[in-house]
């Protein structure tokens, strides 16, 4: 009885939209605050990136101003709830930890470009931002999880919060 009250309650908690909500908005915050900072100096994000020594010279200049308006524009698609928008974070979000393991695999002593150079100047910064990143999935992942079950039918519903009679 006790059990079947904390399984209601705690599926009422997860599925709820505002947790939803909350952490969609977040997660698009994220994205904006950082897209919004590399856009303001694309110079310092072309040197970060080129640290990771993956892109070609010539493909610096563009990646530094397209990814961070890319970001910029999912975050803000995010917060809003534009359709796509959670798919691009997920991309977005793939592509960073692949990055980060490879800077960490490399053992890079460099700045991790998520935010500001000064955020993070060491090898634990790249494990702490892969962390982070990490985290971030999950939160992507939820929110999709969490919409399917929301906008399906009930009958998914009935596996959390109901048991069968024999």
């Amino acid at each position: 009885m006790l059990l079947k009250r904390i399984s209601k309650w705690c599926t009422k908690i997860l599925l709820s939209p505002w947790l939803h909500r909350l952490i969609r908005f977040a997660l698009g915050s994220v994205f904006v605050y950082s897209g919004f900072i590399k856009l303001m100096d694309p110079k310092a994000f072309a040197k970060a990136i080129s640290q990771y020594d993956i892109l070609p010279e010539s493909l610096l200049a563009p990646f530094a101003i397209g990814l961070p308006a890319l970001e910029f524009l999912a975050g803000l698609g995010l917060i809003f709830a534009v359709r796509g928008s959670l798919s691009i974070i997920f991309s977005l979000l793939i592509m960073f930890v692949i990055v980060l393991w490879y800077g960490v695999l490399n053992n890079l002593y460099i700045d991790c470009g998520c935010f500001s150079p000064e955020e993070l100047k060491n090898h634990e910064g790249l494990w702490h931002a892969f962390y982070r990143d990490i985290v971030m999935i999950f939160a992507v992942v939820y929110l999709y999880v969490s919409h399917w079950i929301r906008s399906g039918s009930k009958a998914h519903l009935s596996l959390w919060t109901e048991t069968k009679p024999n």
